[in-house]
């Protein structure tokens, strides 16, 4: 009897441990079960220890509240300009909320990857095959735009998606690379003929301000020649007034009359024999008085000279 009674005691303390067992639940860190009482939702366990009622009570789901990434396979998506390139990415959610994610969809990650497929076919033929690969940022933002609308109501939060690869055909690729080719080869001819521009512009430039300078430096030259001569003009008047205020002064004094007669008689003789010397032909004149005439009317005249210029002295006086 004794032996019975402990093997009853020894199956009621399996039940009971089977029974704990059962009910008791440890959640861990950053995550959630749905609790479910008789097939209905009844709560959601967060972190932490917690006893289900037996038989009543049980986790249906559970959830992790981590972020989540998920690759999304590469498809074949055709761009406006009619061109099928492969396109893959990678997407990043998070649960938000346990219950909605349990019953608002059946698979929250299936139908968020499909709808990430179809939304990136439709953004990449909205564009052409060059900007597909400028336009990356927008495709993704707007990608997760549309996610984030459609899973709101699974209690799912799309974070991100990144396109991870754009692979267009390879005689796309070859064409590409031909256009790349191209436009450097302009670049490096329209920057050789603006260096080749540049320096004849440069160098005219240099001509023009040459000319410039020269002509300057001419104008100077010319000034300062004109200058000089004037300045010789006016030293040469300036000494020839003064010598003739000399001889005027000179001839005002006493014997200045005889001293100019025997000057001029002089100078006639001398030019006379220099006319006689210049050639073998020579013709004298019948009157050699006309020597003492011509003394006479040179002295009269410098007379004259002489008084007007006295006369001169003393009205500016």
């Amino acid at each position: 009897m004794e032996n019975v009674t402990f093997i009853v005691a020894l199956v009621i303390a399996g039940l009971v441990i089977l029974v704990l067992a059962k009910t008791a639940v440890v959640v861990p860190q950053q995550n959630a079960f749905v609790v479910e009482q008789l097939g209905k939702y009844s709560r959601t366990l967060r972190a932490g220890f917690h006893i289900l009622l037996p038989f009543i009570e049980r986790s249906a789901y559970k959830h992790s509240l981590k972020e989540h990434a998920f690759d999304i396979e590469e498809q074949v998506c055709i761009t406006r300009d009619n061109v099928q390139v492969g396109v893959d990415g990678i997407l990043y959610l998070q649960v938000l909320d346990p219950e909605r994610a349990s019953y608002g969809i059946g698979d929250y990650r299936f139908a968020i990857t499909q709808l990430a497929q179809t939304t990136l076919r439709s953004e990449i033929g909205k564009i052409d095959l060059d900007r597909t690969f400028l336009e990356r940022s927008a495709i993704n933002s707007n990608i997760v735009s549309e996610l984030d609308k459609a899973s709101n109501s699974w209690g799912v939060k799309v974070l991100r998606y990144e396109i991870k690869n754009i692979n267009p055909p390879p005689d796309v690729i070859a064409a590409m690379e031909k256009q790349m080719r191209a436009e450097r080869e302009k670049r490096a001819v329209i920057l050789t003929s603006e260096g080749v521009r540049d320096a004849a512009i440069n160098e005219a430039e240099g001509q023009k301000q040459r000319v410039i300078k020269a002509s300057e430096a001419s104008e100077k030259q010319q000034i300062n020649e004109a200058n000089g001569q004037a300045a010789a003009i006016l030293a040469i008047a300036t000494a020839t007034a003064e010598g003739l205020r000399q001889v005027a002064s000179a001839l005002s004094q006493e014997g200045g009359d005889a001293a100019m007669k025997l000057r001029i008689a002089e100078q006639y003789v001398e030019q006379f024999g220099e006319i006689a010397k210049a050639g073998n032909t020579l013709v004298i004149p019948a009157d050699l008085s006309n020597v003492a005439s011509m003394v006479a009317l040179a002295t009269r005249i410098g007379s004259e000279t002489i008084s007007k210029g006295n006369g001169a002295e003393r009205s500016e006086t």
